[in-house]
């Protein structure tokens, strides 16, 4: 495999282009577990009827671990999205829906969102009162078995030149309640900055999905004090000011 095409960067890994393939690399402080885990989690979801890359190898290159996937040609729905402003109603439609679409799979051998959630706000350092209250709410919200990809973002979905879909990233795939997901990418967006797309993205969801703007709401200190296990400073501080929010208009 050549590695001299970089088509993508991100803390502890690098993606190459060699010919059809896709050529994640991890770093060598990765850790094994985790890199076997995605490429498993990818490989169960791959024969779930969505439009995702194959895994085709999964190996060491020079002493760091690698994962070998078929490269899909076209632009990611964020590039475009910020090419083409003015058609953020239409792309967040396409978005959600396809969203919608993962959500409404079922891949029995993938790790419950609960489990994971829970195991999250343990690893947190926030005061013992405060996961105690988070994992009882956590355990009173409703036990769901849809595929949630954890990480769904535009930058995580390419649209190939005859406008299929493909949807990347699979590392943090679980079965578990689709509205975790929503909350999930919805403090993505505001993460990045981007409230206003934020806002637009749930009402719409909530829209098309018949969901209550509150039962979403309900998730959002649950999955933001997961999410701040692994973010840098900056991220934390935002995700905890999640955490501290009781109740929502």
């Amino acid at each position: 495999m050549k590695l001299d095409k970089v088509i993508a960067k991100r803390t502890n890994k690098t993606v190459y282009r060699d010919g059809n393939l896709a050529i994640k690399v991890f770093s060598n402080d990765y850790s094994k577990a985790d890199i076997l885990n995605e490429a498993c989690n990818q490989a169960r979801v791959e024969d779930c009827g969505l439009n995702i890359p194959r895994i085709r190898e999964v190996c060491k290159i020079d002493g760091k671990w690698a994962i070998a996937t078929e490269f899909v040609e076209g632009e990611t729905l964020a590039a475009l999205m910020e090419k083409n402003p003015k058609k953020m109603d239409e792309y967040l439609d396409t978005f959600v829906r396809l969203q919608m679409e993962i959500h409404s799979k079922r891949v029995h051998n993938l790790n419950k969102l609960k489990d994971k959630m829970n195991r999250k706000i343990s690893e947190t350092d926030l005061d013992a009162t405060t996961r105690y209250e988070l994992h009882t709410r956590l355990d009173g919200l409703p036990v769901h078995n849809k595929v949630c990809h954890g990480d769904y973002n535009p930058s995580n979905i390419i649209v190939t030149p005859d406008k299929e879909l493909y949807i990347l990233d699979w590392a943090h795939v679980t079965q578990g309640n689709a509205s975790a997901d929503v909350a999930r990418t919805y403090l993505l967006f505001s993460l990045a900055g981007q409230t206003e797309i934020a806002d637009r993205y749930l009402d719409l969801f909530c829209h098309l999905s018949d969901t209550a703007k509150q039962y979403v709401q309900k998730w959002m200190p649950i999955v933001a004090a997961s999410q701040s296990v692994k973010g840098n400073a900056k991220e934390r501080e935002f995700l905890l000011k999640w955490v501290d929010v009781v109740d929502y208009e």
